[in-house]
C-alpha cells in the first residue's frame, strides 16, 4: 500500500509539466483561453479535453430530452397538429399512464432550446401551460395557486470571438470557449400567489 502511495506522489509534480504550457480547461499559462480556428473546430463541437472535464451534459435532462423532443416533432408533422400551448382540462382516466408533465397539476411542455453560440447548442426548456393551477376535484384551472417554472443550474460553454495574435482585433472565424451558468427551466409546479387577486 505503501509503495503505490510514494509511486502516485512520485507523477503528481511530473505530469503538469507533461501537458506543455495548456492547464485545464485550454488557457495558457498567461490565462487566456485557447482561440481556435474554424478549420481546427467545426461549428456545432467543443473542444474534446473541455468535454472531457466539463459537465457530463448526455446525463443531465435539458440535454437528454432533446432527441426524443425532436423525433416526437417530426412524427407529429407526418400524424396530427402539435398541441397547444393552452391550460389542459385534467382528465384522469385520460392521464393515468401519461408522462409526470402531463398527469401534473401544473402541466408544462418542453421546447427545444438553440444557441449556435453554446455548447451543447439544443437544450429542452420547460413552458408552463397554465398561469394558475389545476383543481384536483374539477381537473380546470383555478386561480388559487400559480403555476412557477423549476429552474436547473447548467454549466455550457460559450463561444466568443477572438484575437489568433494576441494584440490584434477578433481573427474573422476564430472562436474561444468560455465556461457559463446559465438557468435551464425544467419542469413547473405551484405555489401561492405572492398577492391576493
Amino acid at each position: 500500500m505503501l509503495l503505490p502511495g510514494l509511486l502516485l506522489l512520485l507523477w503528481l509534480p511530473a505530469s503538469p509539466a507533461r501537458r506543455g504550457p495548456q492547464l485545464l480547461g485550454g488557457a495558457h499559462l498567461h490565462g487566456t483561453p485557447r482561440c481556435y480556428s474554424a478549420e481546427e473546430l467545426p461549428l456545432g463541437q467543443a473542444p474534446p479535453h473541455l468535454l472531457a472535464r466539463a459537465a457530463k451534459w448526455e446525463q443531465t435532462l435539458p440535454v437528454a430530452l432533446v432527441a426524443s423532443l425532436e423525433a416526437e416533432g417530426r412524427r407529429r408533422r407526418h400524424d396530427r397538429p402539435p398541441a397547444g400551448t393552452q391550460c389542459p382540462v385534467l382528465r384522469p382516466e385520460e392521464v393515468l399512464e401519461a408522462d409526470i408533465h402531463q398527469r401534473s397539476i401544473s402541466p408544462w411542455r418542453y421546447r427545444v432550446d438553440t444557441d449556435e453560440s453554446r455548447y451543447p447548442q439544443k437544450l429542452a426548456f420547460a413552458q408552463c401551460l397554465c398561469r394558475g393551477c389545476i383543481s384536483a376535484k374539477t381537473g380546470r384551472e383555478t386561480a388559487a395557486l400559480n403555476s412557477v417554472p423549476l429552474q436547473q443550474t447548467l454549466l455550457v460553454l460559450r463561444r466568443r470571438p477572438c484575437s489568433r495574435d494576441a494584440a490584434g482585433p477578433p481573427t474573422p472565424g476564430a472562436f474561444s470557449f468560455h465556461a457559463e451558468f446559465i438557468r435551464v427551466p425544467v419542469g413547473c409546479t405551484c405555489v401561492l400567489p405572492r398577492s391576493a387577486q
